[in-house]
């Protein structure tokens, strides 16, 4: 186990689980070798700054930053997905 929660927009906290920044790249078209790729650096960044506690918005956005760099269809299709599916904007 990381040590690093994750405060959700609800307010609940729940451990950091890398497979799940995989799930969610991997619907954004990204193949399962970059998801997982960015989710490890994701996952050694907080390690490194000894992050034990992080929001789910400031998660997100580690993640679009790092999906966006891979490629631009990817983020646009996470954005997309967001405003559709989950009713939210997620480049805000």
């Amino acid at each position: 186990m990381s040590g690093i929660y994750v405060t959700k927009r609800d307010g609940s906290k729940e451990e950091f689980v890398p497979e799940k920044v995989v799930v969610s790249i991997i619907k954004t078209g990204a193949p399962v070798s970059v998801a997982r790729k960015i989710a490890k650096i994701v996952e050694g960044k907080l390690l490194e700054q000894n992050v034990t506690e992080i929001s789910s918005k400031d998660l997100m956005k580690m993640v679009l930053d790092l999906l966006k760099k891979e490629n631009e269809e990817w983020y646009r299709n996470w954005i997309v997905f967001d405003r559709a599916v989950k009713r939210r904007k997620s480049e805000e």
